[in-house]
């Protein structure tokens, strides 16, 4: 068998191309660490090729030893690139040293495939049109065209149905894993979609999944293949993907649909007891002050105990109902999706009853009441109580990190110039052993960007956007010649800008909800001096390359709100045992930020131009050293002459 760095000549001969300054380091630091068992952590700048410094040494592993490799990914995005375009292409070239085509296959949770035996079930919509009639509703046309798609898709993966349907829809043709009565007492077993998903993948050399998935294979085992090596891409999201996996939330509308799908698998008097319970819970969580709650109100706690014991009876009838249904496959569907939505109440009751039972200082759980007027205008969820870990990086030392190889990658991984604040995070200290490095970027910082601070601004306020802001913005993206991505902390902050700005620039400007986000940025790449602003989901993962993009500005240092419930319980709690909570927490995850957004200006080597910061508290502040430290090493400056100069000149070689 070749030795890596042999493979990987290979793989960018066969591929087309150079090696990249890191790649080889990278590779090598990985195959070292998948032979000694050690945990590694590596930062590789954009450019570096780090999908290949990690997948050839994972493909030498598994054709040498017989073993799977899992790379888990945070993005759809990042998926698609690595089996529509990484993998196969590196098959192809790798085929010739190593005597066979690598294997490969992507796994998704068994809800992002169509179920058959719901698809193939003899039952009206869910708005209760008969299949004889046309839908004339929205959500009836979206379940008769799953219908229609079920019966050509050879692989009934919802990313693969374009265009897409609502989560609404999806759910009348698809089941959650506990809610899967099984292959063997499925009709259509061997036929399922997502068993020969599963299938492929035990026979893989190398599995493509995603961070949620590989939090839920690590906290109830058996959901992947059986593997010794993980390699974890765009690992800085690892944190915040696992705490989602591992949030319970529980509303009355909840309550309500699970009392529906019991149907006449329960009596009536427990389903009421049931419907009776949601009904008490409906108004708390309309009049009790949202955000987190330090203190469980009595009524709150009767009514948590009540919806608690009227799931376990309702469950309790439901599988009784589930064992006289014999081989009826639909009546066990029906059961199975009943008790699973019992359960799931009846332990986030559970659940959130428990987290108050230790004193706030020793609490490890975080209860929060979040309510639509706290969300996004466009969300219809309804008011919930929500139940998540203070912190993660347990969980994952001893179910991810115990009896495994992690390697974990990104851009992004040292903040303040070190890996620990990541590192403290993930759950690697004490016992575990790890190392990390950083294989640097192929980009000259210091020639191709320059990071400039409007320190001559007054510090950011709590209502928004001050005038002065959107002065030295227009005067900014008027240097530039449009081609700005405006990156806000708040959905308000760049509807304003977006709103002000068409008002005094000739310049196209998109904002985010206007259109699909992917459709946005393809206009924004496509049109030359078009603007585009927008908040979170643009601080990552935008890949822009070229002179559309010469100018990113971010409106103010990305904190966390203060009444973000899980931020400040864990900045509470760091402080608590003698840490210093804003940096260890607050700090840390505008730092991450910062970094990414940051990140969005060079994506190729011919790449020039400017991050504007215009919150001055990055220079003036102690804790802008640390930030600052976390982000690429352009050149400095406050002076708005010196950037708007250097703006005009990049938008004149233009």
């Amino acid at each position: 068998m070749p030795e890596v760095r042999e493979l990987l000549e290979a793989a960018v001969s066969g591929i087309g191309g150079a090696e990249r300054p890191g790649q080889v380091t990278m590779a090598e630091a990985v195959w070292r660490a998948m032979g000694s068992g050690e945990h590694l952590a590596v930062q590789a700048g954009t450019g570096t090729g780090k999908s290949l410094a990690y997948l050839v040494p994972a493909v030498r592993l598994a054709a040498a030893y017989g073993t799977t490799v899992v790379v888990s990914t945070a993005t759809i995005a990042l998926q698609r690139q690595l089996v529509e375009r990484d993998l196969p292409r590196l098959a192809d070239a790798l085929k010739p040293a190593i005597g066979r085509a690598p294997a490969f296959a992507i796994l998704k949770g068994r809800g992002n495939y169509l179920c058959l035996l719901k698809a193939r079930a003899e039952t009206p919509g869910d708005d209760g049109q008969d299949a004889l009639f046309e839908p004339t509703t929205m959500l009836g046309r979206q379940v008769q065209r799953l219908h229609q798609w079920a019966a050509r898709t050879p692989a009934g993966d919802r990313d693969e149905l374009v265009p897409g349907v609502s989560d609404q829809a999806w759910r009348q043709l698809s089941v959650s894993a506990r809610e899967c009565i099984g292959a063997g007492r499925c009709p259509y077993g061997n036929q399922c979609f997502a068993e020969r998903a599963r299938k492929r993948a035990g026979e893989a050399d190398i599995v493509v999944t995603n961070h949620a998935l590989l939090a839920i294979d690590a906290i109830s085992d058996g959901v992947l293949p059986e593997h010794q090596v993980a390699i974890v891409d765009e690992a800085h999201d690892l944190v915040d993907r696992v705490t989602s996996v591992a949030t319970g939330e529980l509303s009355a509308a909840a309550v309500e649909s699970a009392a529906r799908r019991c149907g006449k698998l329960a009596s009536d008097t427990v389903t009421g007891d049931l419907t009776a319970a949601g009904n008490a819970l409906a108004p708390l969580l309309v009049t009790l002050p949202a955000g987190r709650l330090d203190v469980l109100d009595t009524a709150l706690a009767a009514s948590l105990a009540a919806v608690r014991d009227a799931a376990q009876s309702c469950a309790t009838e439901v599988r009784t109902s589930a064992k006289e249904a014999g081989g009826d496959s639909g009546a066990q569907a029906a059961a199975q999706a009943a008790e699973a939505a019992l359960e799931d109440l009846h332990d986030t009751a559970q659940r959130l009853l428990d987290a108050f039972d230790a004193d706030i200082a020793d609490r490890d759980e975080v209860v929060w009441l979040e309510r639509p007027d706290e969300l996004d205008a466009s969300s219809s969820r309804p008011p919930a109580l929500r139940v998540a870990p203070l912190e993660v990086g347990e969980l994952l030392a001893g179910e991810l990190f115990s009896d495994r190889t992690v390697i974990l990658t990104s851009a992004t991984l040292t903040l303040g110039g070190s890996f620990e604040p990541l590192a403290r995070q993930w759950g690697l200290d004490g016992d575990v052993t790890w190392s990390g490095i950083d294989v640097g970027s192929p980009f000259t910082h210091r020639r191709s960007g320059i990071l400039y601070v409007a320190r001559h601004l007054p510090p950011p306020g709590r209502d928004g956007l001050a005038d002065e802001y959107l002065a030295e913005l227009r005067e900014l993206v008027e240097a530039a010649g449009g081609r700005t991505l405006g990156l806000f902390s708040s959905m308000r902050a760049a509807r304003r800008a977006a709103a002000e700005l068409r008002e005094t620039v000739s310049f196209p400007v998109l904002c985010q909800g206007e259109d699909s986000t992917a459709q946005l940025v393809r206009q924004f790449a496509e049109d030359e001096p078009t603007c585009l602003f927008g908040t979170l989901s643009l601080w990552q993962g935008v890949d822009v390359p070229g002179r559309s993009l010469s100018l990113v500005v971010i409106d103010r240092i990305p904190f966390p709100r203060p009444d973000d419930p899980l931020a400040s319980a864990r900045q509470r709690a760091a402080g608590a045992h003698g840490g210093n909570g804003f940096m260890e927490v607050s700090a840390t995850q505008a730092a991450l930020l910062l970094a990414q957004g940051a990140g969005r200006l060079l994506r190729t080597t011919s790449d020039r131009g400017v991050v504007a910061v215009l919150d001055p508290r990055l220079v003036t502040k102690r804790y802008g050293e640390f930030l600052r430290a976390s982000l690429p090493p352009f050149w400095n400056t406050t002076d708005p002459q010196v950037v708007r100069g250097a703006l005009r000149r990049l938008a004149a070689d233009a």
